[in-house]
């Protein structure tokens, strides 16, 4: 397929969700890129962009308010900005979170995405949308390598919403002839990470403990496997489709997959401690329905984007403890 990998400096982006992990690396990749940046938050003036500063970006980014669930906000926004590019990262993005808030979840999903894309066809120029899927859509698929091809069965309000919004950016590409793909993202982490996150939660834990701290690490199952990769290699994906001739869908992954258990165990060896002597299972983090195993077969990245992960499970997990 057809790319233009340097693409002229006066290319505008709007990042919508800048201030969370992908966010953030996204508009410094695309700053040292030579874009304009524009980020949205839901109150730009009262938000910290605490990512942006970490990554030292914060003042080279154009803040406006934007609330998803709003389509004048959200038009107004895009008019605003008169981006080239949408990257649409906003939403509820936690799985358990979305078992206590399913009804917040599907809103903030599934009403954002349908505002942008409205927002999109309404505009008077070609923009191209990128829209932030998510491999919890697939549901467990037995073991078996998810690709673009492979049925969605989600299993949580998160999976759902994110399965639905899926559908709608399909939809308008479809009838509308908007320039608009998805990218189906595969679990991917950083040191930006929430706290509310496992990895995040692990990474902290053991580092506290190794501090000195006698706290004991309290997690749900530890024997689900995922597909873990490093959040900034990911973002550069996220562009990379919006340079295609056409959009197309495309599953992020690193094709390898490691149990959560292996994630604890390399976490504590990184602060040269056994953590069976601090690890406990709490029944209460259980989710009501969660997938076993995730896999993935991330092969037509590879062949048509020119994108594979170089970072893999153990050197992420020792980059978040560093």
């Amino acid at each position: 397929m057809e790319i233009e990998l340097n693409p002229p400096t006066n290319r505008t982006a709007l990042i919508c969700g800048v201030s969370g992990q992908d966010g953030a690396y996204l508009a410094k990749f695309l700053l040292n890129k030579g874009y304009i940046v524009w980020g949205t938050s839901r109150d730009a003036e009262g938000s910290s962009f605490s990512n942006l500063t970490c990554l030292g970006v914060l003042d080279q980014v154009r803040k406006i308010s934007m609330v998803p669930e709003d389509f004048r906000s959200v038009f107004l926004a895009v008019r605003k900005s008169n981006p080239d590019e949408i990257y649409y990262l906003s939403g509820l993005s936690s799985v358990g979170l979305s078992f206590e808030q399913p009804a917040e979840t599907i809103q903030s999903v599934v009403l954002g995405t349908l505002n942008m894309l409205e927002s999109c066809r309404m505009l008077d120029k070609d923009v191209r949308l990128y829209h932030a899927g998510s491999s919890e859509c697939f549901g467990d698929t037995q073991g078996l390598p998810a690709n673009e091809t492979t049925p969605f069965s989600p299993r949580s309000p998160y999976a759902v919403a994110k399965s639905s919004a899926y559908w709608l950016v399909n939809n308008y590409r479809e009838a509308y002839k908007l320039y608009a793909c998805t990218g189906i993202l595969f679990n991917h982490e950083s040191p930006l990470r929430p706290e509310r996150f496992v990895t995040k939660k692990i990474a902290s834990t053991a580092k506290r403990i190794a501090a000195g701290s006698n706290e004991k690490l309290r997690l749900g199952r530890i024997d689900i496997a995922r597909d873990w990769g490093w959040a900034p290699e990911y973002v550069e994906a996220m562009w990379l489709m919006l340079q295609q001739s056409q959009p197309l869908d495309f599953v992020i992954a690193t094709g390898s997959t490691y149990t959560l258990e292996e994630f604890v165990q390399m976490a504590f060896s990184a602060v040269k401690l056994n953590w069976r002597e601090y690890v406990q299972q709490d029944v209460t983090l259980f989710r009501p329905t969660d997938l076993a195993i995730s896999v993935a077969d991330p092969s037509k990245a590879r062949n048509l984007l020119g994108w594979s992960a170089k970072t893999l499970l153990p050197q992420v997990v020792e980059r978040m403890m560093r």
